[in-house]
């Protein structure tokens, strides 16, 4: 998996106090959360592009040794 980029993020601090109790209502971390937010946006507003799922051994057709 690659790594996840890291940003610095400015909240107001009611909405920071917001998300940190709706992270500990859901069982996940401020981080988790705010991820988790962002990417329902994303997919919500048609911006999200998932990558075709990866096949197992997808290294073209497999050849039959004489």
């Amino acid at each position: 998996m690659p790594e996840k980029r890291r940003f610095l993020l400015r909240l107001d601090p009611k909405v920071h106090a917001a998300v940190e109790k709706w992270a500990a209502d859901d069982l996940r971390s401020l981080n988790a959360q705010i991820e988790y937010l962002l990417a329902e946006a994303v997919k919500r507003a048609g911006r999200y592009k998932p990558e075709p799922p990866q096949a197992v051994g997808a290294q073209g057709p497999e050849r039959e040794d004489p």
